[in-house]
């Protein structure tokens, strides 16, 4: 994921065929490994004499056996068990006397974190000191399980069964993460895994636009909620293997949607639809309490490539609104390049559309109740 720039779910799938438990653990391992990258760099550097290079296999181990110590709590004779073969023939003699050093002294706690330097500047510059020590403290702990429902009521009524807690109409946290298939109304088709701050697009539709555009709609979480609140929507994606998921969800929810496997900026609709919702391809850093992974993908050039293809995006989508329709644009990114930036652009260089709201959720929002993704979505009018 470092040296390539791959995702968590890439890397697990192009990696060895391990047996459950083990993929498990060897996950859980990466997870928390990425999560405290800058610590563990801090206790690696104090207990050597030079500074290993980044990317040295050294400094590797060293981090996944110290993030194991810290964050799983793995005995010591198991962690360097288990780190040593991994430098054989290499600099194991380094490696077993720094961690023979750290782990004779004392460890921090498992709650102290902090994101990469750049980002962190990066964020501080946008959104202030607050939101960066608040993403600090989210970045080391595993957020909670959202669902979403079809029906309010049966919402209340599984938080109250199952003890969770009803932080939105028609969407119910659980605090601690469960196998999803084992839980009551799951093969009944009663709800969807989707974080909090990913429903927010969706809830930005007018509850009187008929039918609707779901574009670059897989994995589908926003199609179903459409679809669910009573709308006839169509689900827009380039991806067959991705709509596959969506196609599958859709049947299991028991909700309908027409499906198109098309490009966005290809796309050519018989007629404008009362709401287009565009949730665009983005750095995604807002999910980093998920995927940790993000903060050292999301490079200023991703970001600008992202930012420039949602122009194009947001140009395609607009010409799909009938006038007095909605056009909503959702990223699942703190930068603002990517939002706030993204949106004044787009007004400023095209007439007939105006801002009806906006909102932007932050690192801190909700944290005594598990906190949000980082999250930025509008909603815009065709006039005329």
């Amino acid at each position: 994921m470092l040296r390539g720039g791959q995702t968590m779910e890439s890397a697990a799938q192009g990696g060895p065929r391990l047996a459950p438990a083990d993929q498990a653990l060897a996950l859980a391992i990466a997870g928390e490994t990425l999560r405290r990258v800058p610590l563990l760099d801090r206790l690696i550097d104090g207990a050597t004499r030079q500074a290993l290079p980044e990317d040295s296999k050294a400094r590797m181990v060293l981090r996944l056996a110290l993030a194991q110590r810290v964050a799983l709590h793995v005995p010591d004779h198991a962690l360097v068990a288990t780190a040593l073969p991994l430098v054989e023939g290499g600099p194991r003699r380094l490696v077993h006397g720094v961690l023979g050093t750290l782990l004779r002294g004392s460890l921090p706690d498992a709650d102290l974190g902090a994101l990469p330097v750049e980002v962190a500047e990066r964020w501080t510059k946008a959104w202030g000191e607050a939101a960066v020590a608040a993403a600090a403290r989210a970045i080391v702990r595993r957020p909670p399980l959202d669902l979403s429902f079809k029906d309010d009521a049966a919402a209340k009524a599984f938080a109250e069964a199952e003890g969770g807690v009803v932080v939105a109409e028609r969407h119910v946290r659980l605090a601690d993460s469960r196998a999803v298939t084992g839980l009551p109304g799951f093969e009944a088709g009663d709800w969807w895994v989707q974080d909090l701050s990913s429903t927010l697009p969706a809830r930005m539709i007018p509850a009187d636009a008929t039918r609707v555009l779901d574009a670059c709609a897989a994995p589908g979480g926003k199609t179903l909620q459409i679809a669910a609140a009573g709308h006839e929507v169509t689900a827009l994606d380039r991806s067959e293997s991705r709509l596959a998921r969506l196609r599958a969800n859709l049947h299991r929810i028991k909700l309908g949607a027409t499906i198109v496997t098309e490009d966005v900026l290809a796309f050519a609709p018989a007629e404008p639809f009362d709401a287009v919702l565009l949730d665009a391809p983005c750095s995604a850093t807002g999910t980093f309490r998920r995927h940790p992974e993000v903060l050292f993908r999301a490079s200023p050039r991703i970001i600008a490539e992202s930012a420039e293809l949602q122009g194009r995006l947001l140009e395609a989508s607009a010409a799909w609104v009938r006038p007095g329709g909605s056009l909503v644009y959702a990223v699942c990114s703190l930068e603002p390049e990517e939002g706030e930036d993204r949106i004044a652009a787009f007004l400023a260089a095209r007439t007939g559309f105006a801002l009806a709201e906006q909102r932007r959720v932050l690192p801190g929002e909700r944290e005594e109740e598990g906190g949000m993704d980082g999250f930025f979505t509008a909603r815009l009018v065709r006039q005329g």
